[in-house]
């Protein structure tokens, strides 16, 4: 059995998100939650919020217990690119990208 969250359209670039990620893949909760807690990091913040909802999803619709409960998958793929204009010497314009990101985290009971 698994349980998963998900967040989607975060204000937060898939590249910095995947430096998190990794360093919670494969981990138990508790020891992922620590890992995050301590963390001074954007991505660390949403994925927090994304862990306590997958580990809420596991308690409560398939009656997992949280203390058997580990990190199974965890990924941030890319989510839509706003395009915003910034403007350039002699009248020209760049492209900014504004990334977004989705998070999704699948928990699993050792």
């Amino acid at each position: 059995m698994e349980a998963r969250a998900t967040a989607r359209y975060l204000r937060l670039s898939p590249l910095k998100a995947r430096l998190v990620v990794d360093m919670i893949r494969g981990k138990s909760v508790r020891e992922a939650m620590a890992i995050l807690n301590y963390t001074p990091n954007k991505a660390a913040y949403y994925l927090r919020k994304v862990l306590k909802s997958a580990v809420a999803n596991a308690e409560n619709n398939f009656n997992m217990n949280a203390d058997n409960l580990y990190v199974a998958e965890v990924f941030a793929n890319p989510g839509p690119i706003m395009k915003r204009y910034k403007p350039r010497a002699r009248g020209r314009a760049d492209v900014m990208r504004r990334r977004t990101s989705h998070l999704t985290v699948v928990v699993k009971e050792r």
